[in-house]
């Protein structure tokens, strides 16, 4: 059988569709998670100054602050809208057209962006936020579904991962591209915060050379023609094309007569109870492992071990460029390793490194080359993290559920990611503040918890039908519960043993 990489490189339409779906996707995320940071005192500025001629009021630090404060968080607000939306709209339009139509807000957004500083207008920019977010919302779901149904089963685990690859691509190009010698002048910032539309259009533009997704076109559509078609234009001739068609009608069959369900719906339906829960606990834990945080104490730590302030950027794009490798290399190994071990064994590496990274940080103003074993220790919480829960998390619910649940269940996770992502922003100040580096340790308890939960909950995945993974869930639910009442059988034995003793 030939390896996976193998069968993606003879596939090249197949690789269209990592980068150009990816380019539109999940790039646009992790872009606007990271750009803010180098044009932050620019935008200040701007502020100030549209309230000054406009209103004739100078804004003390603290409204300034606030106005900043909504400008960041107005995102996570789109982008939460844009989640809600989501399933019902690649659900009724399908994911390519979902995808196309998406690119037109970020072209929009983009286009408020460039004219906001000559038009000395902040509004807008918070204006334009919410678009990006609404524009990373819809298309987080509709990327990662999109993607997920072109592949066949043995690249499934390799597509999935690329989901995380190009948010870290994103987020280091957003580092990037903020640079002085870039586009992070007074100049240029605005070309910064509108490069999302030039994105928005190179997707837009390409995405008509791709067919629908194959799943999609059989299962929702009930195209099979257009099902077969779609597959031979995608895969490789070394991909089994008959077992993956059988294995689609098999879903197709059993889904018959059911229709796409609500978020409600996938909540109170117990055949997928678990399923939901790993859900929610492995999108919950993607904002509360400590990934911000980590980033946060970067800078402190890189100036403590002496990298000047002025190339502290330099430092952060070590941090990006590790992200990104990482995700790079676990599109890699993945479908070798599998999707348990690498949540497991990122979860466990997360949570001994927060332990240590706590250590240090507490010792580093005693011992001088204690900050150099804590910038160490960012590079390695950053590989666990990318190598495991990153890449693995955002492509989940597209493996371990059935067609008629994909789309409530990639709206449930990627509203839990926004509201998570909106939460912390507000809060985790508060908690830095009070706690410092200590609230490092909240942070190992999640992880700690999601690698137990992992190991003794979430079955392998990996070259594994969706049919095949809700049994599987099915079996290791009933087994535990087989053995709880195994034991109380045993206990009420004993206890009828011990009656009969004392009577006697």
């Amino acid at each position: 059988m030939a390896l996976p990489l193998v069968l993606l490189l003879d596939s090249p339409l197949l690789i269209a569709v990592i980068f150009i779906a990816g380019i539109g996707g999940s790039f646009q995320y992790g872009l606007h998670v990271s750009m803010l940071t180098s044009p932050s005192s620019f935008i200040k500025e701007l502020v100030n100054h549209t309230c000054e001629q406009r209103y004739g009021l100078v804004l003390n630090a603290w409204q300034l602050s606030r106005i900043w404060s909504f400008i960041v968080s107005i995102f996570s607000i789109g982008g939460l809208i844009g989640s809600l939306c989501a399933g019902h709209l690649v659900a009724t339009y399908g994911r390519r057209r979902c995808l196309m139509v998406n690119n037109a807000v970020a072209i929009g957004g983009a286009l408020l962006m460039l004219l906001s500083k000559s038009t000395m207008s902040f509004e807008m920019i918070i204006i334009a936020r919410l678009l990006y977010g609404l524009n990373s919302g819809i298309g987080l779901t509709a990327h990662a579904l999109y993607v997920l149904e072109c592949a066949p089963k043995r690249l499934r685990g390799m597509l999935g991962v690329s989901l995380s690859t190009f948010a870290s691509m994103g987020k280091f190009f957003g580092q990037l591209l903020g640079i002085s010698e870039l586009l992070g002048t007074t100049d240029r910032w605005p070309w910064l915060l509108g490069f999302s539309g030039f994105t928005g259009l190179l997707q837009m533009l390409t995405l008509p050379i791709l067919p629908e997704s194959p799943r999609f076109l059989l299962l929702d559509r009930n195209d099979r023609a257009g099902c077969e078609a779609a597959a031979r234009r995608l895969w490789s001739s070394k991909v089994d094309h008959a077992s993956e068609m059988e294995d689609m009608q098999a879903e197709h069959a059993a889904l018959r007569g059911v229709r796409i369900h609500s978020v409600k719906e996938l909540f109170l339906e117990r055949s997928v109870r678990w399923q939901l829960i790993t859900t929610l606990v492995t999108f919950t834990t993607v904002q509360l492992c400590g990934i911000n945080a980590v980033y946060l104490y970067s800078f402190e730590v890189f100036t403590a071990a002496g990298i000047p302030s002025h190339q502290l950027r330099y430092a952060a794009l070590g941090t990006g460029l590790c992200e990104v490798s990482t995700s790079v290399a676990c599109v890699l190994v993945i479908e070798s390793t599998g999707r348990r071990v690498l949540l497991f064994r990122g979860y466990m590496g997360m949570a001994a490194t927060l332990a240590l990274l706590t250590l240090t940080l507490y010792l580093q103003a005693h011992v001088s080359w204690m900050p150099y074993c804590s910038m160490v220790l960012i590079f390695v919480f950053i590989f666990f993290f990318s190598s495991g829960p990153s890449g693995v998390t955002t492509s989940l619910p597209g493996e371990i559920y059935t067609q008629s649940f994909k789309s409530p269940a990639f709206t449930a996770g990627t509203t839990i990611n926004w509201a998570g992502l909106f939460i912390l922003g507000m809060v985790f100040p508060l908690i830095v503040e009070n706690l410092e580096y200590f609230c490092f340790l909240i942070f190992f308890f999640f992880c700690f918890f999601s690698a137990v939960f992992v190991w003794y909950v979430v079955p392998e995945t990996k070259n594994r039908t969706v049919l095949e993974i809700a049994v599987a869930f099915k079996q290791m639910h009933h087994k535990r519960r087989a053995m709880e009442e195994v034991k109380e059988d045993e206990l009420t034995s004993d206890c009828v043993l011990c009656n009969k003793a004392t009577k006697l």
